[in-house]
């Protein structure tokens, strides 16, 4: 039996800037519904992803914005998702090297913070 992790949940304050500052990094907007009044679900993934994340309002999250510090994404290649990101206007920092590979660090307008993680080689 497969056990897949298709939608991890990022709180934010403000959906609409949410949403725009993922699109501006290379995530597609997959859904932004409001299917009554007080709810709104925006999903969007990320490129060659197949986890998405979610957010919006009334989606009953106790995750306080700023919080989510857990996500942790694999890059081809550290440097290129740095550069990226900076090109985007995005505050990244690294590229730190460890012996199980390289980091990228950055934060949402929220402080939610992501890992990108360039993989060591194989053998």
């Amino acid at each position: 039996m497969d056990w897949k992790i298709e939608l991890i949940f990022v709180p934010v304050t403000d959906v609409d800037r949410a949403k725009e500052f993922y699109e501006r990094i290379g995530f597609h907007a997959d859904h932004d519904q409001v299917p009554f009044e007080g709810l709104r679900f925006v999903q969007m993934t990320p490129p060659g992803s197949a986890c998405s994340i979610a957010f919006g309002t009334g989606l009953g999250n106790d995750l306080e914005p700023g919080r989510q510090n857990t996500i942790q994404v694999v890059v081809p290649d550290a440097d290129e998702a740095l550069a990226h990101l900076r090109n985007v206007g995005v505050e990244a920092r690294g590229v730190d090297e460890q012996g199980w590979g390289r980091f990228v660090q950055f934060d949402d307008p929220d402080g939610n913070t992501w890992t990108l993680q360039q993989l060591p080689p194989r053998d």
